[in-house]
């Protein structure tokens, strides 16, 4: 039996604008080095990723719709669809993959509007507020849960 490793990292509106955002809350990291770094910490677990990145609402649902077959679990960090995107919600819960929902800021801690997650309970873990460690946080609960149903 082949190892489940393959993890898809999916990245929301406005994710692709990190190093343009406001840095108390995002940092300073680019898009492009938080990718380097999820996949630094991808090889030290011994994981697979795959990115995917949009500020379209429906290519992520559609690309959501693809994923059989392709990825044993899910790390999203759906930015501000997080809060109303009941459709990404409905199409996540379709994958019938665990996902961990990941946000760089304590969005817990953040306005009001960011506290509400259409996609929490669906998921079998969040990670909040470790800036990009997060990812880490986010592909070692993977790695577990992954293991774990092995």
């Amino acid at each position: 039996m082949s190892p489940r490793n393959r993890i898809q990292v999916i990245h929301g509106v406005n994710l692709d604008q990190l190093g343009r955002r406001d840095p108390e809350h995002y940092g300073t990291l680019t898009f492009d080095e938080l990718e380097y770094a999820i996949e630094g910490f991808a090889t030290e677990l011994d994981l697979q990723v795959t990115f995917f990145q949009t500020n379209h609402e429906g290519a992520l649902v559609e690309h959501l719709h693809q994923l059989e077959g392709i990825a044993d679990a899910i790390v999203i960090n759906p930015g501000a669809w997080t809060h109303y995107a009941w459709a990404i919600r409905d199409a996540l819960e379709l994958t019938g993959l665990p996902a961990v929902e990941v946000h760089l800021s304590d969005v817990d801690a953040r306005e009001d509007f960011r506290k509400v997650s259409v996609i929490r309970d669906i998921c079998v873990a969040t990670v909040k507020g470790l800036g990009p460690d997060g990812y880490r946080e986010a592909l070692s609960r993977c790695k577990t849960i992954l293991e774990d149903a092995s």
